[in-house]
């Protein structure tokens, strides 16, 4: 949703609207990679679907690699930007210590896509860190509104505009809001699990809620144990 915002008035309102949250719940998880995985300023790290925004939540930023659909809304500062498709990515195998991913997931919604990522992120990288909100939280995240990704899709056209905070704010037009609907499917545990099965699936809790899962896992080509294998400050799955 990010890298689409410039193009959409709508979006880059949302996007304003977002980034407060963004700080509070991204800081918190790169705080948590970057204790995972020993990242310093040496680590190559490759982000998909990211922005160089969130990279300055931490002291010492790694040597970021961000792919995204699109060029980027702002200066990228020390990040390199890459325009690319995260389902074929123009990288050798193990060019990067680690592969990030925030919130991309669900917007890919092609089944056989979603598979052709997951080999992606474990072919290019040495470890991985993929997150994705949980399906079954009673707030659906892009919007802001509860229960409502639980209705049916004909159902959820007629109210995303005129009954979601995103709606409230954004003011998409009806063709805006069709379009996310049609490129946001969220994912269950047993989906994720089904797409890294090698890896560890933490929880991320809100209010005692599952609010999100993330993949954690080294491939053929990382030496030494499962990064989050010591973790004992959240649950997994």
């Amino acid at each position: 949703m990010e890298h689409e915002a410039k193009h959409h008035p709508s979006r880059a309102r949302l996007f304003r609207l977002h980034r407060p949250l963004a700080r509070y719940f991204r800081t918190k998880r790169l705080q948590q990679f970057v204790a995972d995985f020993s990242v310093d300023s040496t680590t190559r790290v490759l982000d998909l679907g990211g922005l160089a925004f969130y990279w300055t939540f931490l002291d010492e930023p790694p040597q970021v690699t961000i792919v995204n659909l699109e060029s980027p809304l702002d200066g990228v500062g020390s990040s390199c930007w890459v325009v690319a498709d995260a389902t074929r990515l123009p990288f050798r195998d193990g060019a990067f210590d680690v592969v990030f991913s925030n919130s991309l997931i669900e917007h890919i919604i092609d089944d056989a896509d979603r598979k052709a990522f997951a080999a992606e992120v474990q072919r290019v990288g040495r470890y991985f860190h993929v997150q994705t909100p949980n399906r079954w939280f009673p707030v659906e995240p892009h919007l802001m509104t509860p229960l409502i990704h639980f209705l049916p899709t004909g159902a959820q056209r007629r109210l995303v505009r005129n009954f979601t905070l995103w709606g409230w704010v954004a003011r998409p037009t009806s063709k805006e809001a069709a379009c996310f609907l049609g490129l946001t499917k969220l994912i269950d545990r047993r989906e994720f699990r089904s797409l890294f099965p090698a890896a560890t699936i933490l929880k991320e809790k809100f209010l005692g809620l599952t609010k999100s899962f993330t993949a954690v896992g080294s491939t053929s080509r990382a030496e030494g144990a499962d990064p989050a294998g010591g973790r004992s400050n959240a649950g997994t799955v």
